[in-house]
């Protein structure tokens, strides 16, 4: 059975829809009100905070902890400043990812590493002959993202003077009503934000301060469902919706590289050996077979399609995950469509996917499956890179 996060006892009474997610095991509220756009609107106009306590958090520390997290993620970790945060796939030993997430150096020689999905048995299994101590910090650890134009103003208000030049990607130290609290810079919408790291016994009070001070700043409580509309904006794939795990996929055909997600920035074949690195310079050197795209679908065939039937076009205003095929304009299937949803902010009809090489290029005119009046039609879409709204304040 599901249970409350630590911060709980203040979401509960919040979800006045009952909309709640299972995440990790615990309750997460998919969106406090019926209707999900004012939690959106926060993200984008305003200040959105989003307990993103579930997420699982390890501390790696030791002698060999720059060697270890060099070994087992694909990006440099060696060359990650102290204080700083990384981005990076971890994949196995044929160059699949098992999982994407985001690592923090907090000292010479400690990590914490984020993630979605469980990975501490995979972190045991390859910390054989290493120097380091490897501890699960999940139930200990409260998380919070504060998300949006304002998240900053809030943040000063809470927190003190101390975030006002915190870098993108970059991490601080400080307090929030007299809790001690880790502050990255980061973020899951595409947008100016944090992501504060409390214990979780301090949750409660952190969430409190932040409310407060957030209050001339219209702060929001926002739920998943809101977030995953602004991740597909700004296009970040998520775990077993946009590509599977190779842990978890039951077909090879599910597996992704990184380099099929768009991740090859990711992947530093210069340094030392690390899991899959034979494979992943195989597919450098022969390109991906498939990569994720953007697709923009036309408003106007998809208004006749919907007119041949007598009704209006209704689209998703929360993102559907239920996979499409994708079409070639001459006919035959070149890949799927995973995530997709109508952007209120862009007004269009907007969808990550998944397409063989030779279709993925920006400009390529393909079509998308939708259904209409229970019938299967082909609507036409236009590839793009996938990032549809990335504004500068998120990196400013």
């Amino acid at each position: 059975m599901a249970i409350g996060t630590p911060l709980h006892p203040r979401t509960a009474p919040l979800c006045r829809s009952h909309d709640w997610r299972q995440w990790s095991g615990y309750l997460a509220a998919d969106s406090y009100d019926d209707f999900v756009q004012p939690e959106y609107a926060a993200i984008r106009h305003a200040a959105a905070l989003i307990d993103v306590s579930p997420l699982y958090k390890y501390r790696v520390r030791g002698a060999d902890a720059v060697g270890f997290v060099n070994r087992v993620f694909t990006h440099d970790l060696a060359a990650v400043e102290v204080n700083s945060a990384i981005y990076t796939p971890w994949c196995d030993s044929d160059g699949k990812v098992r999982q994407e997430g985001t690592v923090f150096r907090l000292a010479d020689d400690v990590f914490q590493i984020n993630a979605a999905e469980p990975a501490l048995r995979w972190l045991h299994q390859n910390a054989h002959g290493y120097a380091v101590e490897i501890t699960d910090r999940s139930t200990d650890t409260a998380a919070l993202s504060l998300q949006g134009p304002r998240s900053r103003d809030v943040l000063l208000e809470a927190a003190g003077a101390g975030v006002k030049e915190l870098k993108f990607f970059h991490i601080t130290h400080g307090e929030i009503a007299g809790a001690p609290v880790t502050i990255s810079r980061t973020g899951y919408t595409g947008d100016l934000g944090f992501e504060i790291w409390p214990a979780a016994s301090d949750a409660v009070r952190v969430w409190d301060a932040l409310m407060k001070g957030g209050a001339p700043h219209n702060i929001t409580p926002c739920g998943l469902k809101a977030m995953d509309l602004a991740r597909v904006e700004a296009g970040f794939v998520l775990i077993n919706v946009d590509y599977i795990s190779a842990e978890s996929a039951l077909v090879e055909s599910d597996k992704a590289s990184p380099f099929e997600l768009g991740l090859g920035w990711a992947v530093k074949l210069d340094k030392p050996h690390f899991i899959g690195r034979s494979a992943l310079a195989a597919e450098k050197a022969t390109g991906a077979a498939r990569m994720v795209v953007g697709l923009e679908i036309g408003w106007e065939p998809l208004e006749r399609l919907y007119a041949q039937v007598g009704r209006m076009p209704d689209l998703p205003l929360i993102p559907c995950r239920e996979p499409v095929p994708v079409y070639s304009e001459s006919g035959g299937q070149i890949g799927r469509a995973t995530s997709r949803v109508w952007s209120t902010l862009l007004k269009k009809y907007i969808a990550l996917a998944t397409v063989e090489r030779r279709f993925a290029s920006p400009g390529t005119h393909v079509d998308m499956e939708v259904t209409v009046q229970y019938e299967r039609q082909r609507a036409p879409a236009t590839v793009v890179k996938p990032r549809f709204y990335r504004p500068e304040r998120m990196r400013a």
